[in-house]
């Protein structure tokens, strides 16, 4: 497995990449714009899936799948990628891991609408390779991947974890890929954090963004998949480690505090709901 990766992938080190140093840096005169985009709908049979203590089982509900694309001066940088386009062509949507996807707008269409082509997304940051959040990868094959190293060890193990779909994330053995080992400041001013949060997969990740007038946002990735989950520091049953998560959970909820941040739940569709509407944005 070692030389699978040292020879099909192209690894940068997360050493190029300035570690997250202090939380009161400010970006200096920078246009920083987030964006939310829609990257589908999941629906369940069974919201219990989500909960290892016991609530909703055999309760219906659904979940949007955004993706944020964030530019920063004359850099974009998409943080994970949705269902997936090819979907948009199946009107019910198809099912996988017992889990209706449906896509109504596809993601290309929607970098259309800016004037941006996948080729100029520079970067793509993943939260976790879930195929709610990795099945647009194949568009991208110029972007520099951001990628937890754990994560990255875990999704392409044998044999492949049942969570996985290997065929969504094949495109990373020939992509970029940069190996996150902690927190990154990718561009060394502050204004965009990418956060360890492991337990919902090894390799887990949020994000941390800061705004000239929004100010601190945090959007979860999947670390919280409701409301409720939230509120209540209610564990997913599908967790990978959950002393993790319950660690990762105490962390964000302090970075939250201590940065007066707002919180995006990135699967709520009542948070995607009060975001501006595309291709209005967030500054």
């Amino acid at each position: 497995m070692k030389k699978f990766f040292l020879s099909r992938l192209i690894l940068i080190t997360a050493i190029l990449i300035p570690a997250v140093e202090s939380y009161s840096q400010s970006p200096a005169n920078t246009d920083i714009r987030l964006y939310a985009l829609d990257g589908g709908h999941l629906y369940f049979k069974n919201m219990g899936i989500f909960y290892d203590t016991g609530e909703h089982e055999n309760e219906p509900g659904e979940m949007a799948v955004p993706c944020y694309l964030i530019k920063h001066g004359k850099d974009w940088l998409l943080w994970d990628t949705g269902n997936g386009d090819a979907i948009a062509s199946q009107p019910a949507g198809v099912k996988k891991l017992g889990i209706q996807f449906t896509v109504n707008k596809t993601l290309v269409s929607q970098l259309k609408q800016l004037g941006l082509k996948p080729s100029d997304i520079r970067y793509v940051a993943l939260s976790h390779l879930h195929p709610d959040h990795s099945g647009n990868i194949a568009l991208f094959p110029t972007a520099n991947f951001l990628i937890s190293k754990n994560e990255m060890k875990w999704a392409f193990s044998l044999p492949t974890p049942s969570s996985v779909q290997r065929k969504l994330i094949e495109p990373l053995k020939s992509a970029k890929v940069i190996t996150l080992e902690g927190d990154t400041d990718l561009f060394g001013d502050g204004s965009l954090r990418i956060i360890r949060t492991p337990g919902h997969t090894p390799g887990h990740q949020s994000l941390l963004l800061k705004l000239a007038g929004a100010g601190n946002v945090m959007i979860t990735g999947d670390l919280y998949h409701t409301k409720e989950t939230y509120e209540k520091k209610l564990v997913d049953a599908g967790n990978y480690s959950r002393s993790d998560e319950l660690a990762s959970f105490d962390r964000f909820d302090k970075l939250v505090r201590n940065l007066k941040a707002r919180v995006i739940l990135q699967h709520s569709p009542e948070d995607f709901s009060t975001l501006p509407l595309f291709p209005k944005y967030l500054e």
